[in-house]
């Protein structure tokens, strides 16, 4: 197997490659679930007629294909956005300010503030 090109900082996997990844993963952990489970069903129902390896094979082969294929579609749906990741970061970065923690005497203070905004604009209008 080829060696990946080397990419240059910062640059995105293509979907095809995320398609890729997503449905090796799959696999992965497809194979293991159908090794345990299979290994359980054989253990306690027996191999059946075809066989103890046969039997096992179709498990962890069945197993391995569901997980790829929700995988691969998983992940490409997942990191599919409309939004670039660069401007995506600046959004969340302009909204840094806005999610500040404060103590709770700070926030008791800015709920008061805030009302006393709501009371001074309500009286506004009415008048």
């Amino acid at each position: 197997m080829a060696a990946a090109p080397p990419r240059r900082q910062g640059q995105e996997p293509s979907v095809w490659q995320k398609l890729k990844m997503g449905a090796l993963m799959g696999g992965g952990v497809g194979l293991t679930i159908g090794f345990i489970f299979g290994s359980y069903s054989i253990m306690r129902g027996g191999a059946g007629p075809r066989g103890f390896l046969a039997t096992l094979s179709q498990y962890m082969l069945s197993s391995a294909a569901t997980f790829s294929f929700f995988l691969a579609i998983g992940s490409v749906i997942r990191s599919d956005s409309l939004v670039p990741p660069h401007l995506q970061a600046a959004h969340l970065q302009l909204l840094a300010p806005a999610l500040n923690v404060h103590t709770r005497n700070e926030g008791i203070q800015l709920m008061r503030a805030r009302w006393q905004a709501e009371r001074v604009r309500q009286q506004s209008h009415l008048a």
